[in-house]
């Protein structure tokens, strides 16, 4: 149909309004978006001869796809609507003077009462409430009905802007306004704080992209930009570095259970003579977990435990020991990964502060004091930018040396013993 090629060309050959750099990604300003949805809304309402507030119903619907809402609506326009909530023809205002709400129940005139272009009329009132409260729970609001449970009638946003608050009308913009980027596969908001820009993926493979903002991400996980780890070895670390397993494994390293109630107990100083805490109250040995009152031998002003030396001697170890021995060993090793990794996160981010202080003060005051243009200083960021680069490259390494095999580890990667 031409009608259907009209939307799809016109979808398939707008370009971006923003520089991409090496033509993989484009940084969307909101005004971009804001644009590029009101060209949408457009089109769609003039090739489907709708209102613009039904064209951005069924878009919303089909996740801005023109071309799939084109097949379905021309295939079967009844059903579509049926399946949106957009009436063919809206129901008009009874000529009644005075009707009773079905929501308070208090009777309003006609002009005071409205509905969603269904039979169901309310009044201004309940509207407002009933609306705020659908906007408050979420982008939810963009679907919203009308509050008749056997109608599923589509609340358009003329009624939002007619009868909602200023704020409430806003944060309906704002929902309308994201729904653009997160229907897109190719387009993504920056995940960095505050930051309200997108970012148009034109390439084909996976890559790091760069937003206005100067954060760089993985376009694939949104995550920080890490290659070249993957996603995958990216996902795993960030999840063991904020998991409980880790806690575990230092109770169990830096701890033994009361032999009494089980209750893990640290030992920071002192002798062997432990004692829990009330109620338990019991005294038992730190070394064997045996009662105190077992350990009459004394040596040197201590209590000795002969049996866990001779038991250890023997090769005879206790399944609670051998538990403790592999989390310590355990958490070592991830402490020894995690705290170069840290380390060289906080070196980024110092970098990252002084590069912000020299662009900001430092270049200008090395232009005054040997009268060289800031254009000629550039090396300096340019070089610094290159320390920050190597730094998140380094960090990441120990992510990746964290999960690869001992077989094929480097020497760079070797686990103190």
């Amino acid at each position: 149909m031409d009608s259907d090629v009209e939307m799809n060309a016109a979808s398939a050959t707008r370009t971006s309004t923003t520089t991409a750099t090496a033509n993989t990604f484009a940084v969307l300003r909101e005004e971009d978006i804001s644009e590029r949805q009101e060209e949408d809304i457009s089109k769609v309402s003039s090739v489907l001869s709708i209102a613009r507030e039904e064209a951005c119903v069924l878009l919303h619907h089909y996740k801005w796809n023109i071309s799939k809402l084109s097949d379905e609506w021309f295939a079967d326009e009844e059903k579509v609507r049926h399946t949106v909530g957009l009436l063919l023809n809206g129901n008009d205002r009874p000529r009644s003077r005075k009707l009773t709400c079905g929501i308070c129940f208090e009777g309003y005139s006609s002009d005071m009462m409205s509905s969603a272009g269904c039979a169901h009329f309310y009044c201004h009132e309940c509207w407002e409430g009933y609306i705020s409260a659908a906007i408050s729970g979420g982008p939810g609001c963009l679907s919203l009905r009308c509050p008749d449970p056997s109608c599923g009638a589509m609340v358009l946003q003329r009624m939002i802007n007619k009868l909602a608050k200023e704020e409430d009308k806003e944060k309906y913009a704002r929902f309308l306004l994201r729904t653009y980027v997160e229907g897109s596969k190719k387009t993504k908001w920056c995940p960095a704080p505050d930051c309200t820009c997108a970012v148009e993926f034109l390439g084909d493979e996976n890559y790091d992209v760069s937003c206005n903002c100067k954060f760089n991400f993985c376009w694939n996980c949104t995550e920080e930009a890490h290659r070249p780890v993957n996603c995958e070895t990216v996902s795993k670390w960030i999840l063991k570095n904020s998991a409980e397993s880790e806690n575990m494994n230092w109770i169990l390293a830096n701890s033994k259970p009361c032999p009494k109630c089980k209750r893990p107990i640290e030992k920071n100083q002192g002798c062997m003579h432990m004692t829990c805490t009330p109620p338990c109250k019991f005294e038992f040995c730190w070394l064997c977990l045996g009662a105190w009152s077992d350990h009459g031998e004394r040596t040197g002003g201590f209590y000795a435990c002969n049996r866990y030396e001779s038991a250890k001697k023997e090769g005879v170890y206790d399944e609670t020991e051998a538990r403790r021995e592999r989390a310590k060993n355990s958490l070592e090793r991830y402490m020894h990964y995690y705290e170069r990794w840290a380390s060289n996160q906080t070196s980024r981010q110092k970098a990252q502060a002084d590069l912000h202080k020299a662009e900001k003060e430092q270049l200008a005051k090395l232009t005054d004091i040997f009268g060289i243009p800031e254009t000629q200083l550039k090396f300096i960021v340019e070089a610094w930018s290159q320390i920050i680069e190597c730094r998140r490259v380094l960090k990441w390494t120990y992510a990746y040396g964290y999960y690869l095999d001992d077989k094929v580890k480097s020497e760079f990667f070797r686990v103190p013993a």
